[in-house]
């Protein structure tokens, strides 16, 4: 299929822009977002390109998205990079996998994915946060022992794979060798506030997540309601973040 010089040269740079910037909205560059609202050329060679880098662009209201795949570490960030940026420097997997279970933690707390607006709180204090993720491992490292009970003696055949399940002994083991600030708010590494306060602090980079440090409370932005209302309203994908947090889902 032939296309236009100027419908490339429109996508070039819609798709220039989406890589600086991660996003296209409608009030910063009008013509582009006209361009990619109203012509289908150019919109089928924005997504081509997408495709192409390893990622999806997709439009939600005014803003235009591109994001990269799981398996994208250009654009993204691979496992080396995340552990670097969230753990402390002696940080293991398990260390990595305790801030991914706060993400995790995070978005459950916001959305429910219920409805056609799938936010169901407007903010989180990280006093609250830190409380939700301390239960929440509680009560996962009691099922796991629990289901561990349950298997003992069972045939090896008919028990679950034990790489579906999330390891909530180690995740708690990393956590609790995390040092806990009594007195003020730490943001070494080494202690459990400080840990909360990095996730939040990259989330923040990111554009997902503003937190007000004065009155300790943690907002979304407009980019995660926007990318988790197309990925929450899809039931299955709520059920599996569910699942994945060790909460039953009785619909």
């Amino acid at each position: 299929m032939a296309f236009e010089i100027d419908s490339i040269l429109q996508s070039q740079k819609i798709f220039y822009h989406l890589l600086k910037n991660g996003q296209l909205e409608e009030s910063e560059a009008p013509e582009l977002y006209k361009a990619y609202v109203e012509q289908e050329e150019v919109m089928a060679l924005v997504k081509s390109q997408g495709e192409v880098a390893d990622s999806v662009v997709e439009r939600y209201g005014n803003v235009i998205y591109l994001m990269p795949e799981v398996s994208n570490t250009m654009l993204g960030f691979s496992k080396a990079e995340l552990k670097k940026i969230l753990c402390k420097s002696t940080g293991t997997d398990r260390d990595y996998y305790l801030s991914q279970f706060l993400i995790l933690t995070l978005l459950a707390e916001f959305y429910d994915g219920q409805g056609s607006h799938c936010k169901s709180r407007d903010f989180i204090r990280m006093g609250e946060l830190q409380n939700i993720l301390s239960e929440r491992l509680k009560t996962g490292r009691m099922l796991e022992e629990e289901r561990e009970q349950n298997e003992a003696g069972e045939d090896d055949r008919k028990s679950p794979k034990k790489e579906t399940m999330l390891d909530y002994q180690s995740m708690s083991m990393a956590y609790e060798a995390l040092k806990s600030e009594d007195k003020k708010r730490s943001r070494a590494r080494t202690t459990k506030e400080g840990f909360l306060y990095t996730v939040m602090d990259f989330l923040e980079e990111q554009n997902l997540v503003i937190y007000i440090q004065e009155d300790e409370i943690i907002k979304t932005t407009d980019k995660l309601d926007h990318l988790m209302e197309m990925k929450l309203l899809n039931r299955a994908n709520y059920k599996k973040m569910m699942q994945a947090l060790g909460v039953e889902d009785n619909e």
